[in-house]
């Protein structure tokens, strides 16, 4: 039973039945059981849920029809949404100091929600999510990631240089946001040489991490040492598949009975059908008459050129060249007007590559995500086996829907 004061001649009592649906070690739900601990709101979390089971049942999809959590189930109805139900769980305390002193201080907590949202979270999930297997993973979208969650802890680091907390001189809602989505960067990939970069960053996380009520919910941290290895989607473990019921023998012997009668027929079809199997086509490109450049050679010397690079691998590019096997192509995105959010235009770019995989034996590009904000433009450096008017570059290529293509002067 919990006690506000609504007005100065009238006191209401409430009370409140709130179930947060989520796991224990769900960093989404520690916003809200920290935010209660703080106002004095009890929440209880559901016990023995198990990610993947607990959240398909047509109970849990009936409070959140997408099946993510946390769901915090409360007598007015289900809420879902982490920020959501932290913002409910913190206004159920009446003029409540989480949520500032004035105006002002509500916009500015508002604003490091969003901030610790959309610029630190989204990032390190960005990086993170593609290493344990559950997205496609691809190097220069991490290397986005990263970058953009460096200039993110940058500006973060500059704020806290001269304020201990986010807003104003106490905490407030988007502390517990912020540190809540730093646990999984501190904990999985920010390691200390990472991390050191942010001394403010670092002096806040361990602070606020240190409070006894963040400390009740958290428990003890420690920093990551290592990031994890890339992990590939087919190492994940495959849930086990459910065991077919068992057929009565009568049943099975008659099934096999039918099979052999149908296979018979079946068979004897087969045997009057069948011919030799036909050699699979060649690849036009391979039947391009040869040419001095090796490709794997520049790729070789492209990756293993770490230092002076224009001296090295540039140099090494224009000795190897061969413009009567090769051509050269820059590549426009048609409709970078449409990219306003970085992370879905690196997603494109992303979708792009891989549907290009094929022609990983005969072509080498980079392509650039370009612009500090939107709209973000498209473009790429291509270099293919063949000239104009061959194959891969008439059919395969150019007519890409998407992408301008322009062949490139093979000046040194």
């Amino acid at each position: 039973m919990e006690q506000f004061e609504v007005s100065e001649s009238q006191t209401f009592l409430f009370i409140y039945f709130k179930v947060l649906h989520a796991g224990s070690t769900n960093k989404n739900a520690f916003k809200t059981l920290i935010a209660a601990e703080y106002s004095g709101i009890q929440v209880e979390l559901v016990k023995n849920f198990e990610m993947g089971v607990s959240n398909k049942t047509p109970e849990f999809l009936k409070m959140n029809p997408i099946g993510k959590v946390p769901v915090l189930e409360t007598p007015d109805g289900p809420i879902f949404e982490s920020n959501a139900i932290a913002r409910y769980v913190t206004r159920l305390k009446a003029d409540n100091p989480l949520y500032g002193s004035s105006l002002i201080d509500y916009a500015r907590i508002e604003q490091w929600i969003d901030f610790a949202t959309l610029e630190i979270d989204a990032n390190i999930l960005r990086w993170f999510i593609p290493r344990i297997g559950f997205a496609v993973y691809l190097p220069p979208a991490e290397e986005a990631a990263i970058a953009a969650l460096k200039r993110s802890l940058t500006a973060l680091n500059t704020h806290l240089s001269s304020s201990t907390y986010l807003v104003g001189h106490s905490l407030t809602l988007a502390d517990i946001i912020m540190t809540c989505n730093l646990t999984l960067g501190f904990s999985r990939l920010l390691t200390k040489t990472f991390t050191s970069e942010f001394p403010h960053v670092e002096r806040y996380f361990w602070t606020m991490v240190n409070q006894p009520n963040f400390r009740k919910i958290l428990g003890e941290l420690k920093q990551t040492e290592s990031v994890p290895p890339v992990q590939k989607p087919s190492q994940q473990k495959e849930p086990a598949k459910p065991k077919e019921p068992a057929i009565p023998k009568a049943k099975e012997e008659s099934k096999k009975e039918t099979k052999k009668e149908s296979a018979k027929p079946k068979a004897e079809e087969a045997g009057e059908a069948e011919e030799a199997p036909k050699p699979k086509p060649k690849n036009p490109l391979d039947l391009l008459a040869p040419s001095k450049m090796i490709l794997d050679d520049w790729k070789r010397l492209y990756s293993n050129t770490k230092t002076n690079f224009r001296e090295v691998a540039i140099k090494g590019f224009w000795e190897m060249y061969d413009p009567e096997g090769y051509s050269l192509w820059f590549c426009d995105y048609k409709y970078n007007d449409e990219n306003t959010v970085s992370f879905v235009t690196l997603n494109k770019v992303g979708g792009f590559l891989q549907r290009m995989d094929l022609a990983r034996k005969y072509a080498f590009g980079k392509m650039l995500v370009i612009g500090s904000g939107p709209p973000f433009k498209v473009k790429g450096l291509w270099l293919f086996r063949g000239t104009r008017g061959s194959p891969v570059c008439d059919r395969r290529v150019l007519r890409h829907g998407a992408l301008r293509l322009e062949e490139g002067r093979h000046h040194r």
